[in-house]
């Protein structure tokens, strides 16, 4: 029985119950939610349904939560309803209820969960896009779990999904970096405000190999070449770690193109006028 199975249960027997008691059904909401209780020993799920009824159903929550437990206690799947605090209802499921589930699960394969209600939407789904001035980190892999899955769930659902990385490639983070990745191959320490860590010379030493004279450069076309294959060595690396983890995109946007092509100038001229 899925959490969704269950909710609709709870509301067919509080439906039942208001009825047979002569109570207003008008005053159960029509989103009647299950949720699991922080606490394992306080069974599977739990309702407030009593509670955010017997106002308007002008009883006491405890005696409409006791009258909604003995009648959800007896429907099938539902091992045990106990009332406790206030109004509350905690609910233990029959083992029979949970091994149905994992049967529906094995039996329906990839297809478990499809549908089409989503068909007509596209959705742009925009996650991770760390600053591209360092590795991901563990706090980056959260992100991609949660993004990478919604997006499956939206896209088994029918929706068309397209996946976007947003690279900060412009403003003062790469400025900065590119600072750190030139101090780093002329050997020098890390600038105030700059990026240190092991990397920053790993990469310095492979845009040297890359560009043998861009030391000798004057400085400005020097920090191009530094800006232009440092970044985007910096972009591969963090492109190969989210692949490994088993997260790809299917757009990969730069910021940086929204200044070369003169949009964000435009942007603020017009926002001006």
């Amino acid at each position: 029985m899925t959490p969704a199975a269950l909710a609709d249960l709870v509301r067919a027997t509080a439906l039942d119950v208001l009825a047979d008691r002569r109570l207003d059904v008008e005053a159960l909401p029509a989103d009647v939610g299950v949720e699991r209780p922080r606490n394992p020993e306080h069974g599977d799920y739990a309702t407030n349904v009593a509670l955010r009824t017997a106002k308007k159903a002008g009883v006491p929550p405890r005696d409409l939560a006791t009258w909604l437990a003995e009648a959800i206690a007896a429907r099938p799947g539902i091992a045990a309803a106990e009332v406790a605090g206030p109004g509350f209802i905690n609910l233990r499921l029959a083992a029979d209820a949970q091994g149905a589930l994992v049967g529906e699960v094995l039996v329906a394969g990839e297809t478990y969960g499809t549908g089409d209600e989503f068909a007509a939407r596209n959705v742009n789904l925009e996650f991770v896009s760390a600053n591209p001035t360092g590795p991901l980190h563990l706090g980056h892999t959260r992100w991609a779990a949660v993004g990478d899955a919604l997006g499956r769930v939206l896209a088994a659902r029918g929706a068309k999904v397209t996946r976007e990385y947003y690279f900060n490639d412009a403003g003062g983070q790469i400025d900065r970096f590119v600072e750190s990745l030139v101090a780093a191959a002329k050997g020098e320490p890390t600038p105030e405000n700059g990026y240190g860590g092991a990397y920053v010379g790993e990469i310095a030493a492979q845009v040297v190999a890359a560009e043998p004279g861009a030391l000798d450069l004057p400085d400005s076309e020097r920090d191009e070449v530094f800006r232009r294959v440092g970044v985007n060595l910096m972009f591969d690396e963090i492109k190969r770690a989210l692949h490994a983890f088993g997260t790809d995109f299917d757009v990969w946007f730069h910021e940086r193109t929204l200044h070369d092509s003169g949009a964000v100038a435009a942007a603020v001229n017009r926002l001006k006028d």
